[in-house]
């Protein structure tokens, strides 16, 4: 049976765009008809979801149950959610709509036990607020992978690059964002770790594997793949 992805989107618009280029481009297709049928809701009105788990925001739950019914009401069998700093709120928003969803969080670690089997150490580049929250930290936990991030000042550095004026966010990807990013994760990789994970969806519109000496974890490539899958269609 094939199935329709929900894709509940705007925790940045170029993350989002990222994401639905990903399963188009790693599906199995000869003609425009073997594609996947995707509904995207792109919302960027969403408040900050790194202002929200530091209590200086408003919390973007109610924004999310919005999304998640538009997406159930048009025909969504399942839905992913491009934004890493949203999962936080995830749990709360599906207690009151009830729909399958893919976890960026959960399907990187599944992929990092199958591919990095002996990992026991991970570096995280990500906002603060995915920081913070231990979302990555608790899920890797589970497999007794350790999961550390930047210094504060170095953090700092990471924030700038995705929300500030020259950041990704700002729809600027190569230069100055692209060069703080790969320099944080070049750093973690020197203080031990093992892999790099894009904690963020905006970090691999910047940082590729390329780019670090150790295997990239990249969530939102992991749950296009998954979700390919999941919808019933082949990967490339």
């Amino acid at each position: 049976m094939k199935k329709t992805i929900g894709v509940l989107g705007g925790m940045g618009p170029e993350a989002t765009e990222y994401m639905f280029d990903l399963i188009i481009k790693n599906t199995k297709v000869e003609i425009d008809q073997d594609h996947i049928k995707v509904i995207i809701y792109s919302n960027p009105k969403v408040p900050p979801r790194t202002d929200a788990i530091l209590g200086t925001g408003p919390s973007p739950t109610p924004y999310l149950v919005e999304g998640i019914k538009v997406l159930k009401q048009a025909g969504a069998d399942f839905i992913i959610l491009p934004c890493v700093t949203a999962h936080f709120f995830m749990p709360e928003a599906l207690k009151e709509v009830s729909i399958p969803f893919i976890s960026l969080l959960d399907e990187s670690l599944k992929w990092a036990q199958e591919h990095i089997p002996a990992l026991k150490k991970v570096g995280l580049v990500s906002s603060t607020g995915t920081l913070i929250s231990g979302l990555f930290h608790e899920t890797f936990k589970k497999a007794g992978i350790e999961v550390f991030g930047p210094t504060e000042e170095e953090q700092e550095k990471v924030m700038d690059a995705i929300f500030g004026e020259k950041g990704i966010k700002a729809g600027l990807t190569s230069g100055y964002s692209k060069e703080t990013i790969v320099n944080i994760a070049r750093v973690l990789t020197g203080r031990g770790a093992e892999a790099i994970i894009a904690g963020c969806t905006e970090v691999p519109l910047v940082l590729k594997e390329e780019d670090i000496p150790v295997p990239f974890i990249e969530p939102m490539k992991i749950v296009a793949l998954t979700s390919i899958i999941e919808a019933g269609y082949e990967i490339k």
